[in-house]
């Protein structure tokens, strides 16, 4: 259309030139005719070139329009095409599913006939049991009425009762079953040393071997020099004021008495008895004693103290290769650092039974690491036995579980001491890595009050039983030796009672390493000539 305008426009523009021409001269006409007509050939061209160039655009949007429309026609009948190979797919699993069901219906039909054929051989089968049943019934019937005619003539015979004959009877069984029931105690106990014996003994030997600890003993008290008997005026204070707030302070007891240059700190816990301890060697060193240098002192040494105990934690875990500890494990088990048991100080002990456990379970073909982490944490629970009531085993066992240990070794540290049933090869390495460490000579002290106490129980133990004349328990309580009276308990019962007493034993008492029972039956014959 714009080509259209531009004619028109050189058109009007050519008839006001005429007009204007003839305004004008003949020659100006002229002129302008022969401009008119110039222009004019020059607007026929360019709508020449307007015209081609729209027919050419033209035929390109039909060529797209062409293409995009064959474009289109080609996808649907691609889409038609997967569209009828899929109802053909269908179709043909269709049929499939049809020749299947009908197989299958085939299969059903003669199923039912075997099923009901079955049904009518178990009914002819049960009315032949039925028909065996009361046949059966009626040959019992007469057995049981031969029976009671052959016991009349046994107890005619015999002179006594069925019930005489049965205790009779049951006596002599009595005896045979304790005399093979001690056989196979016995046997069955020396089978098993003569299996066990050796490759325990080669197992620990090879253990023990390879570990050697030194032991330093503490006790729940402290005691530090003072250079001069002056200091004890000033710890004292005036009128006890230094001491008083020395043992609220730091929570531990100040004894004071007529020991020359000493002052005797005691306190349950260990860590706060070690940092009263540091306290008071300060204050003596500094020699400065009133309550705020006390309370001072008592900072830096708390500070001082946390930092060990954090220290140790990492050094165990460090040392035993175990790294992975939460932190308050690693806290807990450094203040082990300041704790006894018997003696024997608690970390050093949990150390050594990790290194022990790592040595049985690598020789018995298992992975070290657990066994090492069970008997390095066995005795965690033994760091706030103060602080909470129960067994260090079940306390234990529940910081671990608290802190993400698995429960392998959750379980380890509640069984070592029987608090719970052992029930993994973990379990008893853990708990005899924890006897060796106890029972090695100078490893730990006992008081004698609890000696005492377990020498009387292994004696009433032996002595509740029938039989038991006198007991002795020797060898600091690791043998029992059991005098029985001859004519009560016989040979055979001898072995079984050995038995007895050494299982009660284990399981009513703690004590380390193992208990001998020994029975002694003898007969003696005498006789005087006169």
């Amino acid at each position: 259309m714009e080509w259209v305008f531009a004619v028109v426009g050189v058109i009007l523009g050519v008839v006001a030139g005429v007009l204007v021409a003839r305004s004008m001269g003949a020659q100006s006409v002229k002129n302008t005719a022969a401009e008119a007509e110039r222009l004019l050939n020059d607007a026929r061209e360019k709508a020449e070139i307007l015209q081609r160039e729209k027919l050419i655009e033209a035929k390109d949007e039909i060529t797209k329009l062409r293409e995009k429309a064959e474009a289109e026609n080609s996808a649907r009948l691609d889409k038609t095409r997967e569209q009828e190979k899929s109802l053909n797919a269908r179709e043909r699993s269709l049929d499939k599913r049809s020749d299947s069901l009908d197989s299958r219906e085939h299969r059903l039909s003669s199923m039912q006939g075997q099923v009901e054929k079955r049904e009518r051989d178990l009914e002819r089968e049960q009315r032949a049991l039925d028909d065996l049943k009361r046949d059966y019934e009626d040959r019992l019937d007469e057995a049981e009425e031969r029976i009671g005619q052959i016991n009349e003539r046994l107890e005619q015979v015999s002179g006594m009762t069925a019930d005489e004959a049965k205790e009779e009877l049951l006596d002599n069984l009595r005896s045979e079953v304790a005399m093979e029931s001690a056989a196979i105690i016995r046997e069955s106990e020396n089978r098993t040393k003569l299996e066990a014996d050796k490759k325990s003994r080669e197992i620990l030997s090879l253990a023990i071997q390879r570990l050697a600890s030194e032991y330093t003993t503490e006790n729940t008290v402290h005691t530090v020099a003072l250079p001069s008997d002056d200091l004890k005026g000033r710890i004292i204070g005036r009128e006890g004021r230094n001491i008083r707030s020395f043992e609220q302070i730091t929570g531990a007891n100040l004894i004071i008495d007529d020991t020359p240059e000493c002052v005797t700190i005691s306190c349950f816990d260990p860590v706060r008895r070690e940092i009263a301890r540091i306290t008071m060697e300060n204050l003596i060193a500094d020699g400065r004693i009133h309550p705020a240098r006390i309370e001072e002192m008592f900072e830096k040494a708390t500070k001082y103290v946390d930092k060990q105990v954090q220290e140790a934690g990492e050094q165990a875990g460090f040392e035993t290769g175990i790294h992975d500890l939460h932190p308050e494990l690693v806290t807990t088990l450094g203040k082990l650092r300041y704790r006894t048991s018997y003696g024997q100080n608690v970390l050093d002990h949990s150390r050594e039974v990790a290194y022990l456990a790592g040595f049985m379970a690598s020789e018995l073909g298992l992975d070290p690491i657990p066994a090492k982490r069970a008997g390095l944490l066995h005795d965690i629970g033994k760091a706030v036995t103060h602080e909470v009531d129960g067994s260090h085993a079940v306390i234990g066992a529940d910081l671990a579980r608290r802190f993400g240990e698995k429960p392998e070794i959750v379980h380890a540290i509640e069984a070592h001491h029987n608090d719970i049933e052992p029930n993994s090869v973990l379990d008893v390495i853990t708990q005899a890595a924890d006897a060796i460490s106890a029972a090695r000579p100078g490893a730990r002290k006992e008081t004698l009050d609890a000696y005492i106490k377990r020498l009387e129980k292994l004696e009433e133990i032996a002595n509740s039983y029938e039989g038991v004349d006198r007991t002795f328990a020797i060898q600091a309580g690791r043998e029992v030796r059991v005098m029985v009276v001859p004519e009560i308990v016989d040979e055979a019962q001898t072995t079984v009672l050995a038995h007895d007493i050494a299982k009660r034993i284990e399981s009513e008492m703690q004590y380390p390493g193992q208990v001998k029972v020994v029975v002694i039956r003898e007969s003696r014959a005498i006789g005087i000539a006169k």
